[in-house]
């Protein structure tokens, strides 16, 4: 098997993108390669301003653009159900690397037995290694250990990315990037 080229890549999309997880298929067989539709910024804000994440929680994919225009994809997990999802407009007001866990009153209510706190750097930390902390309480786009919730209906609330992309991501994104969820 074997990535399809950023050239084959950038045809199939219709823009020049860099994808971070390679788009694979196996030998004699064709696929759809996207599942979601890549969407345009201007769509969505005024201007880029310190930078844009842009997550459809449809398709499972975070849109990230930076303060110079450069777009990335990545797969997502995203919450279990339209109950706990979230849209609309939002910010990122706080950063922090391996930050820690507290569950929510909902998340009690529902599960007593689950531990109230859970300290950053325990591999048993849902939010991974790195956590982008949104304006609405309780929502986060942060990395998991777990690589099986990735491009599922599997979290509470949040926007959940491998811990190598979260970094990445946390990297580019400074305070005061916009987010939108849709």
């Amino acid at each position: 098997m074997k990535p399809i080229s950023t050239t084959r890549r950038s045809l199939l999309f219709g823009a020049a993108v860099s994808f971070v997880a390679p788009v694979v298929w196996g030998q004699g067989t064709t696929r759809n390669v996207a599942g979601f539709s890549v969407h345009n910024w201007q769509d969505h804000f005024d201007s880029i301003g310190k930078g844009i994440l842009l997550s459809d929680t449809i398709t499972r994919v975070l849109q990230h653009w930076t303060a110079d225009g450069e777009m990335r994809v990545y797969t997502t997990s995203v919450p279990l159900t339209d109950e706990l999802t979230r849209r609309g407009y939002t910010e990122v007001i706080e950063k922090r690397e391996n930050p820690s866990w507290t569950s929510t009153p909902s998340m009690r209510e529902l599960n007593p037995e689950w531990p109230t706190t859970i300290p950053g750097g325990d591999p048993a930390n849902p939010l991974g290694t790195r956590a982008l902390y949104l304006s609405w309480t309780y929502y986060r786009i942060h990395g998991t250990a777990n690589t099986r919730k990735i491009g599922r209906k599997s979290s509470n609330g949040c926007i959940g990315l491998y811990n190598e992309q979260i970094k990445e991501v946390y990297g580019r994104s400074p305070i005061g990037t916009q987010v939108k969820l849709i």
